[in-house]
């Protein structure tokens, strides 16, 4: 019976009998100064703004007379004097009955449905597990796409970036990921996504099969900086649950660039300076926090196999927040607009593209294919030019015109879903493009 009644016991246990009060003591710029809470109060708090506004904000700064709070919504009616109630830290009570839902970045329903909290809160900023007792990465994973089954190999708790620009596919990639990659859960967090864009992506993009085993944790772009970045930090907080539960647990997280552009909004409010490119110097340690928190988990705990986006003007990877991430994570993919105008998903720079799985991943045999298929790759795309201007005469070099005819059986194959027999099919059918 306990078990039934918990989740009422924890909505119970989060009423408070008596709350602090501040007042608002100023408003502009974006924050909002509130004195009398500056004794009780700590950073990342959450407050609740006035009886007749209604709003709720996020502590970002304290000071001898006063603490700064970042509303969630606009100020419009706020008034000096206003009652500000101290609800305490930022926490989540995740729970099994959230898989296939949608919720905010505070763990209420979007979809219109009841929705349950589990029997114990956690800290939306955990630590991740300790780097001792964490095990290695773990097997390779089918994910429904050939290349990645072959030569981008995604294993069990592995941490990918995957960098690309707008419109270049990477959301049908997500939703390919979310549909057949191996994994017991799946959660996705939609980081400053454009409002519209959240029923195509779970009705469309995911479909039945990908909502029936995901949690979806959204935060729209007309949203407050703190909740788009609570949004990541949520995300992360329902796989560490289901982690702990022993289960694999896929995170999908779209995007960490704007998950940082919410952070430097907030940094800059409470007064922090602009350095990387505009960014705060805070920014390095929040990625690396949060990749961090993904990976293999320790002893009698699951893993997180993460895909972390990144948004790249003209595919620049040297910006702050691809550099970061890139430094940190186990591989990463490129998504190259020319590949994708020309008609080719996913449309996947093969040559600047790794995964770090490998050599350990793939049998002596599988690293030949791979390694044969990148010499090819690399051999037409440095010829291609002079191949199609008419300049280059074939048997003038062996290796481009073995690029030569076998590169419309590779291009095809880097489109390719795997066939039914997965990773050993994948395999099979790379063999055969390279005899060709």
């Amino acid at each position: 019976m306990a078990g039934i009644f918990a989740p009422l016991a924890q909505q119970l246990a989060q009423v408070g009998l008596s709350l602090p009060i501040g007042r608002v003591q100023s408003a502009g710029g974006g924050t909002v100064s509130v004195r009398g809470l500056q004794h009780v109060a700590a950073l990342g708090d959450r407050v609740r703004i006035g009886t007749g506004f209604g709003g709720a904000g996020e502590i970002i700064g304290i000071e001898a007379k006063n603490v700064t709070v970042l509303p969630d919504q606009g100020m419009d009616g706020l008034s000096i004097g206003a009652e500000v109630a101290l609800q305490g830290p930022s926490r989540l009570a995740p729970d099994e009955s959230w898989v296939g839902r949608v919720i905010d970045p505070h763990g209420s329903p979007l979809d219109g449905r009841p929705l349950f909290l589990g029997a114990e809160t956690r800290s939306l900023l955990a630590a991740p597990p300790a780097p001792g007792r964490r095990r290695r990465l773990g097997e390779r994973l089918c994910t429904g796409k050939a290349v990645f089954d072959t030569m981008l190999p995604i294993v069990r708790g592995q941490r990918i970036g995957l960098f690309a620009g707008s419109g270049v596919g990477k959301s049908s990639l997500l939703g390919n990921f979310a549909r057949a990659l191996s994994a017991d859960v799946v959660v996705i967090a939609l980081v400053g996504e454009r409002g519209r864009e959240l029923r195509d992506f779970t009705d469309d993009v995911l479909g039945l099969d990908g909502m029936m085993r995901s949690v979806v944790v959204a935060a729209t772009s007309d949203q407050s900086p703190a909740l788009r970045r609570r949004c990541a930090l949520t995300a992360m907080t329902v796989a560490e649950h289901f982690r702990d539960k022993g289960k694999h647990v896929l995170l999908l997280l779209d995007s960490v660039t704007r998950f940082a552009e919410a952070h430097r909004e907030i940094a800059l409010a409470a007064g922090e300076p602009p350095s990387l490119h505009g960014y705060p110097p805070s920014l390095q340690h929040a990625i690396m926090a949060l990749a961090e928190r993904a990976g293999p988990g320790g002893d009698g705990q699951g893993d997180i196999t993460a895909i972390f986006t990144v948004l790249v003007a003209g595919s620049n990877m040297e910006e702050p927040v691809a550099d970061i991430l890139r430094g940190v994570l186990d591989g990463h993919v490129v998504l190259e607009r020319q590949i994708a105008e020309r008609g080719r998903f996913p449309a996947i720079d093969l040559l600047r593209s790794v995964s770090r799985s490998l050599p350990v991943a793939a049998s002596e045999e599988e690293k030949t294919l791979i390694t044969r298929a990148r010499s090819v790759i690399a051999a037409w795309e440095r010829s291609e030019m002079m191949v199609q201007a008419g300049l280059y005469q074939r048997g003038s070099d062996v290796m481009i015109d073995q690029a030569i005819r076998l590169w419309p059986a590779l291009d095809s194959f880097l489109a390719e879903d795997s066939p039914t027999n997965g990773i050993t099919g994948s395999f099979e059918r790379l063999r055969q493009c390279l005899q060709e």
